[in-house]
């Protein structure tokens, strides 16, 4: 990346975030975008490939602290339009040389400079914008260390699992730390050299027009050093896509959908820098039994079929739990539908195991023999005194009245 993308390019609407976001946003609308547009997600997708990387190259910028606040005073020096030319003048209303205007020359004086040398002389604008865009001049030394990025994975646990938590494996094919080089780029038995062009700065400088401009060596790829063999597995890199076996530690309690962070198994990163995260979320599998409260994902639901008789008499029932089974006492009277709640007997958490919700529904028989028929018509005729309907009724003739 050059200093003149971060002129030109706006990385704050890349990631669809305002310039005075905070880091927590700004990593929040990157993850966002990163699960969307990832090619294990966009296969075959070559725009959501172009922009995933894109969203990557915008939050390198604006996810590091030193360089979102180098970017923005870059941004706000150029604000007066997109880019500038050799000696023309800078965008946003400062002409160039000549009678009563500006000249190039006057920045060195503008920003403290004592000498009127070239732009790539000492003291003058080359130092200015090196300085500007981070370029500490050849003390600098090699690339500064990049973390590696985030990884998202899923991993799909039976209900028990989810509840009880347990330890599972996760194989995942991503970027890691190249086993044949150990991450040097270089063929075992072989080194590397300071590179040539750059003489291990990891930057070479440029002239346009007036203006001097440090960007990453291409010969090094940034890196100040030349591999004299590269890696026959990673190509120079020092990264290669593997399949990884990784121990995923399930807590008690997982709900569907909930993310496990893994520190650092994420991509390793660059030049020293520290790996990215690993987001695994939860797929649960559903139970034949129970379910999860929506109110509180502690809670265990239930649902028992019960028959009316013992919806009006009242009934001791048995009722399964994940623990092996409890009593419960059914009043006389219950209504279909009602629930109960048994204390201690849902998902164990940190902060005090839930409890299991039990709703009661009358089940009808799809068939009666001729004695309970028989029965059924003599209940009938005994409780035709009872109408279930009747302030239903009344309510709507008042209504209409």
């Amino acid at each position: 990346m050059t200093q003149r993308d971060w002129i030109e390019k706006d990385f704050y609407r890349e990631l669809g975030v305002s310039s005075t976001a905070s880091d927590s946003e700004i990593k929040k609308a990157y993850r966002k975008l990163a699960r969307e547009l990832h090619p294990d997600a966009n296969p075959d997708d070559a725009k959501a490939e172009a922009r995933f990387k894109s969203v990557s190259e915008a939050y390198g910028v604006l996810g590091d602290p030193e360089k979102r606040k180098e970017y923005d005073e870059t941004r706000k020096l150029f604000a007066g339009g997109g880019g500038f030319t050799g000696g023309g003048g800078f965008p946003g209303g400062f002409p160039a040389g000549g009678q009563g205007g500006f000249s190039v020359n006057d920045l060195g004086d503008l920003f403290g400079q004592g000498s009127r040398s070239g732009a790539g002389g000492a003291g003058g604008l080359g130092d200015l914008f090196g300085n500007l865009f981070g370029n500490r001049g050849p003390a600098a030394g090699t690339q500064r260390a990049q973390r590696g990025a985030d990884v998202e994975s899923s991993l799909t646990i039976s209900f028990d699992d989810a509840v009880r938590g347990s330890t599972m494996t996760l194989q995942l094919s991503s970027p890691g730390t190249c086993d044949t080089c150990g991450g040097s780029g270089a063929k075992p038995g072989t080194g590397a050299h300071t590179c040539p062009t750059c003489s291990g700065a990891g930057v070479v400088s440029r002239s346009q027009g007036a203006f001097a401009f440090s960007e990453p060596c291409r010969d090094c790829r940034g890196t100040g050093r030349v591999i004299d063999e590269p890696c026959p597995e990673c190509h120079g890199d020092g990264v290669s896509t593997k399949v990884r076996s990784l121990t995923v530690r399930v807590p008690a309690g997982v709900d569907d959908g909930q993310r496990i962070r893994l520190a650092g198994k994420g991509e390793p990163g660059r030049y020293g820098g520290p790996a990215g995260d690993l987001y695994v979320k939860m797929n649960v599998s559903p139970h034949p039994l129970f379910g999860r409260s929506a109110k509180d994902a502690k809670d265990l639901t239930l649902k028992v079929p019960v028959t009316f008789p013992e919806l009006v008499q009242g009934a001791t029932l048995t009722v399964p739990t994940l623990d092996g089974t409890v009593s419960l006492k059914i009043p006389a009277g219950t209504q279909s539908g009602r629930t109960f709640r048994v204390r201690g007997r849902g998902v164990p958490a940190k902060k005090g195991t839930g409890d299991l919700l039990v709703t009661v529904e009358v089940a009808i028989p799809q068939r009666l023999d001729d004695a309970a028929a028989t029965a059924l018509a003599g209940y009938v005729d005994a409780t035709k005194s009872f109408d279930p309907r009747a302030d239903l009724l009344a309510g709507a003739q008042v209504k209409n009245g």
